[in-house]
């Protein structure tokens, strides 16, 4: 491409430009999204995980696996219906898209797409945040070029990479940090820790086929980053026996997800699982960093359990959207996950008790259904026990 003509610019030109900027500059704040994530009042801190949308171009864009008597009116257009009401019953204060946000094959404009995908999010005013899968660089965007426009909407809390590491594989690893009840003992800590990586696409290794997995330079960013909230965490004010418990969410499976059978998970699993055909050996970074709760999936749509390995739920959330595939008669789903603080002797707020997930069936009730306990502290403090052969 032949270079253009640059115009001179006279410095006081540029210094005008300048104060332009600057007088209309409007912070995110004021364009409504929250700056710090915190607990509620009420000592709550809820997050909905909506995964797989498969959004492609609006009205125009058939659904897969629905009933033949459903098909003359049901489009992405349902997609949307389905976060808008979740938003209206759950009033998360965060919500988080897990990959496959768009299907680009289908996406005649990916920035339009992606636009239409998160309108419901963005128009709640609820902050929240997106990682990619691997369907969501496949229309008119490369995948740096899918996270950078989800960055630049209105709301959202996602970053391309983290500003302080300039090598790491992907885009959209970062983590965010969720803060004690304002006015509590907590207010200047993270009680509650997320942590967003890119887990790829495809294998760029000829060798190995099939999905891409998390690279050793994410889990060395994820590694210093644990150990830099934990030892925060640790320190005064309200230092800490332990770290604070963390969140994990990422689009493809890991084959540790294999590991259940239907007499240890809930939920359903009725398909394979799709993970990479090479293990990285996340899994066990995430233990060896001690802090790590739960970690959250989409990819395989017709799988939505969580099962407990080493201490660590694996959880997927179910498919979500009605351009994805499905099974007719099986009703697209998402994840709610609710962290709870503990009650002080003193009536204020404190750590962590107890970690809390469901699952809602798109039907007329919104159905809730498989809620259970993900972690609790009094569990974790048993366990420890029976580790050390304490007494209980």
């Amino acid at each position: 491409m032949a270079k253009k003509n640059t115009p001179s610019v006279s410095p006081s030109h540029f210094l005008g430009v300048v104060v332009f900027s600057l007088c209309f500059f409007v912070p995110k704040s004021v364009l409504g999204v929250k700056k710090e994530l915190r607990f509620r009042k009420n000592g709550g801190f809820k997050i909905l995980q909506v995964a797989d949308m498969h959004y492609a171009d609006g009205k125009t864009t058939s659904c897969l696996n629905v009933f033949p008597n459903q098909m003359p009116t049901c489009s992405d257009l349902n997609t949307t219906a389905f976060v808008e009401r979740m938003i209206q019953a759950e009033k998360p204060d965060f919500i988080v898209f897990t990959g496959d946000n768009i299907f680009g094959f289908d996406a005649t404009d990916a920035a339009k797409s992606l636009s239409a995908a998160f309108q419901p999010a963005i128009a709640s005013n609820i902050p929240w945040a997106a990682i990619l899968g691997n369907h969501d660089q496949e229309s008119t965007l490369s995948r740096e070029g899918v996270m950078k426009h989800i960055v630049g909407l209105k709301n959202t809390l996602s970053q391309v990479n983290p500003a302080e590491v300039h090598i790491i594989d992907g885009f959209g690893n970062y983590n965010l940090e969720i803060g004690g009840v304002k006015g509590s003992r907590f207010e200047n800590k993270s009680a509650l820790n997320l942590y967003f990586l890119d887990s790829g696409d495809y294998s760029t290794v000829p060798a190995i086929p099939g999905y891409g997995w998390i690279k050793p330079s994410q889990q060395l960013w994820f590694q210093r980053t644990s150990a830099k909230l934990r030892r925060a965490y640790m320190r005064q004010p309200e230092a800490q026996k332990g770290p604070a418990p963390g969140l994990v969410y990422f689009h493809i499976p890991l084959p540790e997800f294999a590991s259940f059978d239907s007499s240890n998970f809930t939920g359903v699993r009725q398909e394979g699982i799709s993970s990479a055909s090479v293990n990285s050996g996340f899994f066990t970074t995430m233990v060896e960093a001690g802090d790590v709760k739960g970690v959250f999936t989409g990819h395989d749509h017709l799988n939505d359990f969580c099962g407990e390995l080493t201490g660590i739920q694996l959880c997927y959330a179910g498919g979500f959207g009605y351009h994805a595939y499905g099974k007719a008669g099986w009703s697209r789903r998402a994840r709610v996950v609710m962290a709870s603080l503990e009650k002080t002797e003193q009536g204020g707020w404190g750590a962590v008790k107890s970690i809390k997930t469901w699952k809602r069936l798109d039907d007329e009730h919104l159905t809730t259904v498989d809620g259970q306990v993900l972690w609790s502290k009094s569990h974790a403090a048993v366990r420890r026990k029976k580790q050390v052969g304490s007494p209980e």
